[in-house]
């Protein structure tokens, strides 16, 4: 990415493509729909594809809060780079599909965790639709990187000579 910055860019690239499933998934918050949260109330026990994991309504809280707080400040900061050529624009390449993955996943999670009366026909569907969507994200930004990297090790070969 950058020499000058050789470590706070990728740092910023890492919070950022880690903080955006949680901030996802907080914002997004629990799908479980209200006839099944009123039975749920009654005692009836719901159905899950997964268990949700919680910390509680303050740790789920506070989480997301920190979440955004570091999702925000790493955009910020590589936007920031970007404009100031610390950063190759090219890179957005690699980051925007890892951080629409990011965004699948908070969701997908959610859907998944959803409670429910019976089958989670929404967590079929997200595993159906959702999981071949991510496979071409991960795979966009693989290939974006591979061609970043080769060409800018295909230019240090040819400097060398």
């Amino acid at each position: 990415m950058a020499k000058r910055h050789s470590r706070s860019v990728p740092l910023a690239a890492l919070v950022l493509v880690l903080a955006t499933p949680v901030i996802s998934w907080w914002l997004i918050g629990d799908l479980t729909n209200d006839e099944a949260r009123r039975l749920a109330a009654e005692g009836v026990e719901l159905d899950y594809a997964f268990r949700p994991v919680s910390l509680g309504p303050a740790g789920d809280h506070t989480v997301g809060v920190l979440a955004c707080i570091g999702g925000v400040g790493a955009l910020a900061w590589l936007v920031r780079a970007t404009s100031r050529r610390r950063v190759d624009r090219r890179w957005w390449g690699v980051l925007l599909p890892l951080v629409g993955a990011g965004i699948l996943v908070g969701f997908g999670w959610q859907v998944m965790t959803a409670g429910g009366i019976g089958a989670n026909i929404g967590a079929g569907l997200t595993i159906m639709f959702g999981g071949p969507i991510l496979v071409v994200l991960l795979v966009t930004a693989a290939v974006a990187a591979w061609r970043l990297r080769r060409g800018r090790v295909g230019r240090d070969r040819s400097n060398a000579t």
